[in-house]
């Protein structure tokens, strides 16, 4: 009995250790200006650097043009590796991010250092504007807001920065997007 209570305790123990998966969980998309290394193992004439072009079209031997606008890195190659497959008996492809120049946000109006920044996946609003140095004295601390496109229409978020240092309405601070601009009336 002793033993069966020590094995059910060290799998709770265990599951709560779990990672919960999200479906929410932001996925890199590749955009104009990364870097990609794309090698064929076994074939060092089809390896290659490539930086994304802005249409988001990059050529590749033998299969031509892929747009990558809208694809993860195991999208593109899995991509490859498909069409890759009526040439090459059984590819192994790998796709390597080397660098990533695409994940960028602006800030303007008035703060300490407005500026095109980069980001991340997990970059908000308050980060953001403490990277361009904080606000200067004459902001409009309850009147930023954030330009953001969503399909093809620019969406207006509005941030209020004097209610987030008070600790209250902590759910605008919103991670930011690829292309996103926090404007500081």
């Amino acid at each position: 009995m002793k033993g069966k209570i020590i094995f059910i305790m060290f799998m709770l123990f265990s599951l709560s250790y779990v990672a919960p998966v999200c479906a929410d969980t932001p996925v890199f998309i590749i955009g104009p200006g990364d870097l990609l290394e794309i090698s064929v193992w076994k074939d060092e004439s089809l390896s290659r650097e490539l930086i994304v072009p802005p249409d988001g079209v990059i050529s590749f031997p033998l299969i031509g043009d892929i747009d990558v606008k809208h694809m993860t890195v195991s999208d593109l190659r899995n991509q490859i590796t498909r069409k890759l497959s009526d040439y090459i008996p059984d590819p192994t492809v790998t796709v390597i991010l080397k660098q990533i120049n695409s994940l960028k946000a602006y800030v303007i109006g008035k703060v300490r250092n407005p500026g095109e920044y980069p980001i991340n996946l997990e970059t908000n609003v308050m980060q953001l504007l403490s990277k361009a140095g904080g606000l200067n004295p004459y902001a409009a601390e309850s009147k930023i807001h954030i330009l953001r496109q969503v399909k093809g229409n620019l969406v207006r978020i509005p941030f209020n920065y004097s209610e987030m240092l008070k600790g209250r309405n902590l759910d605008q601070n919103i991670l930011l997007k690829r292309g996103d601009v926090i404007v500081v009336p």
